[in-house]
Order: C-alpha cells, then sequence, then structure tokens
C-alpha cells in the first residue's frame, strides 16, 4: 500500500549513479546526478559526490526548462566517464 505522505517516483525522473575505484591508487568515489522538479515548476539538476562509505557533497543548479537540465545532465555524465566513471 502507498502512503499518502511518501512522494512517488516519477517514471520521468532522471537518475545516473556513476562509481570510480582504483585500489591501487586508493581511489575509491562516487558521483550521482538527477533532475527533479522544483516546488516553483523550475528543474533542479542534483549532484552528489566523494568517497564510497562518506556522506559526500551536494549541489543543485536551477534550469528553467527540462531540456536545459537534461543537457546540463548529459555533459556532466560526459566528463565524469572521461574521468573514468562507470
Amino acid at each position: 500500500m502507498v502512503n499518502a505522505h511518501e512522494p512517488t517516483p516519477s517514471s520521468s525522473d532522471q537518475i545516473l549513479t556513476l562509481t570510480r575505484v582504483e585500489p591501487e591508487k586508493n581511489i575509491a568515489r562516487f558521483y550521482t546526478l538527477s533532475i527533479e522538479p522544483t516546488l516553483f515548476g523550475d528543474h533542479a539538476l542534483v549532484r552528489r559526490w566523494g568517497r564510497i562509505g562518506c556522506r559526500g557533497r551536494l549541489r543543485i543548479d536551477l534550469h528553467a526548462s527540462r531540456l536545459d537540465a537534461e543537457k546540463a545532465f548529459r555533459q556532466l555524465a560526459s566528463i565524469k566517464r572521461k574521468r573514468r566513471y562507470r
């Protein structure tokens, strides 16, 4: 049963989680991107990153349209993949 007070995920929400693990270099990092609607009709590109096992950092970039947010999403995902995040 779905609780009426809990938000339900939209099928249009985009979430991407990338990791980079290189034990020989002591690297274990995560990077998460998501596009979420705001209360004011904008769209937020939410970025979370840090060392795996830690809380990490958070940044929210507001975009006027979903298309702008998706463009930024694709650009950041491309940059992270070039830096060996999978």
